[in-house]
């Protein structure tokens, strides 16, 4: 007797949908401000315009909420990325710029950095490592989540380098794991030294060191 593979989940209505999304996004500008300790159920609820009875009704939890906003930014992310990397990429070589270490490095950057100086974003991502750490039976589901979303940027920058004609020396989750590391730094330094004459964009200061990073990891494909 065969067994079949169970049913992917019924797709959710259109209303219900808003609903979500509604709640998302409330809680996107409520979990930046106060954190996911700060936040409460209820603020989410009134922010939204919806009853306690709505938000229990998508989501089981207010770390289920937490967890559903972190998943669909970042989808959100990534269907953005390859797009804009590419376009930098156009526009520096519609220029007249050739292909050098410093053009790829900018587009390595446009490519990890999303949406540009989105403190919001980078704070909420923080928010849920911090959940991980203080909640260790999450610990496994922010690792696999952090997996799938490095090995699928990994594919992004894989494709991006074949199209200008390169490659990786090394497999690209490690090269992407390192561009990813040194881009947070940069993006938290960025934050952290704040706007003014000495502040600076985390793309900007990710352009002092990325093009040397990316002169070691890449080479032209052979003919």
């Amino acid at each position: 007797m065969s067994t079949s593979a169970p049913a992917d989940p019924p797709p959710l209505s259109a209303r219900r949908q808003q609903t979500r999304d509604r709640l998302l996004d409330a809680a996107y500008q409520i979990l930046a401000e106060h954190g996911i300790a700060g936040a409460s159920i209820e603020a989410v609820c009134e922010a939204a315009g919806f009853t306690r009875g709505a938000f229990y009704s998508n989501f089981d939890s207010k770390t289920e909420l937490f967890l559903a906003l972190t998943e669909r930014e970042q989808r959100r992310r990534l269907a953005q990325l390859e797009s804009d990397a590419v376009a930098v990429a156009a526009e520096a070589r519609a220029h007249g710029r050739s292909l050098d270490t410093q053009l790829v490095g900018e587009v390595i950057a446009a490519l990890l950095s999303g949406q540009p100086d989105d403190r919001q974003w980078r704070l909420i991502s923080n928010e849920f490592e911090l959940l991980a750490l203080r909640q260790p039976e999450e610990a496994a589901r922010f690792l696999q989540f952090e997996e799938q979303i490095l090995v699928e940027l990994a594919d992004v920058v894989e494709r991006l380098a074949t199209s200008l004609g390169l490659r990786l020396v090394i497999p690209a989750i490690d090269a992407t794991r390192l561009f990813m590391a040194g881009y947070a730094a940069s993006t938290r330094q960025a934050y952290l030294l704040g706007p003014g004459d000495h502040g600076a964009t985390a793309r900007e200061l990710a352009a002092r060191w990325l093009p040397a990073v990316v002169e070691r990891l890449i080479e032209p494909l052979e003919d």
